[in-house]
């Protein structure tokens, strides 16, 4: 049981590899041994992880994706098999969000723009089950495969402003639930479905929330931080064991799962 949480050799696929969150996955699971396929939007930043992460004695390849473009991943999923023949793993760490499905603090729920709220919701939750459809086929052609989803803080409770991340973020968890029990009862327990839920970690798409240019903390980070039990925001390489654990042998009896790493920032009491 030596290699119990060994990924050696495993073939693994990273949507939204090109984030600070994925690309530090994505070294992570090089560096021990995986082979890493990053699928992004940006091929400059994709090549560039790609770079590095060959300079330190890894295997991964980039590809360009949108996740909302079935067709498109699909194209991706057959590149990915040409090349290794078989996919062990699916990290759904693609996503984002768009200020008309925010609330500011002026602002009131009537401000929300619908076309950007369902963009939102597309991007991170229909951005999730069509690479879901994709990847999923080959794993169940195998028999076996891993499939780990990006859910977030937002989906326990209703976090002020974030209203449509928070809504897509929900739904992940709960399709995360629905697809552990549907792919064991008519495919196979071997394939496992779960979820992660990061606390607050500085990335590109939060920093200014959070953070003033001189890196103090805004309002908003501030009671970020009076929440969190630990008392500071989460470093990227802090989700990496997690994911491994997800994605190795050490968790082979779970699944329908949402593991939370966060600081102590869901369970935060007055």
């Amino acid at each position: 049981m030596s290699n119990l949480f060994s990924v050696k050799d495993k073939v693994v696929v990273i949507t939204g590899g090109t984030g600070v969150l994925g690309s530090c996955i994505a070294r992570h699971l090089a560096a021990e041994g995986a082979r890493v396929i990053i699928l992004g939007r940006r091929r400059e930043e994709g090549d560039a992880i790609i770079h590095d992460i060959k300079e330190c004695g890894g295997e991964a390849m980039f590809l360009v994706t949108d996740v909302m473009d079935q067709a498109k991943v699909e194209e991706n999923r057959d590149e990915i098999l040409a090349r290794y023949g078989r996919i062990d793993a699916l990290l759904n760490a693609a996503g984002g969000n768009m200020p008309g499905a925010t609330i500011g603090p002026s602002g009131t729920f009537f401000d929300v723009d619908i076309k950007q709220f369902r963009t939102v919701l597309d991007l991170n939750l229909a951005g999730t089950v069509i690479p879901t459809q994709v990847f999923l086929k080959p794993m169940v052609e195998a028999g076996r495969g891993a499939i780990v989803n990006f859910s977030s803080e937002a989906a326990f409770r209703p976090l002020t402003r974030v209203m449509g991340y928070a809504a897509a973020k929900a739904g992940i968890s709960n399709f995360t639930a629905f697809l552990a029990n549907e792919v064991a009862t008519k495919f196979t327990p071997d394939i496992r479905v779960n979820a992660i839920a990061p606390g607050f970690f500085l990335t590109n798409q939060n920093r200014a929330l959070l953070t003033n240019p001189d890196g103090s903390l805004t309002e908003r980070g501030a009671d970020v931080i009076r929440q969190t039990p630990f008392k500071r925001f989460g470093r990227p390489e802090e989700l990496c064991g997690t994911i491994q654990y997800l994605i190795s042998d050490a968790s082979s009896f779970v699944t329908g799962t949402v593991a939370v790493v966060d600081g102590g920032f869901n369970v935060f009491a007055m």
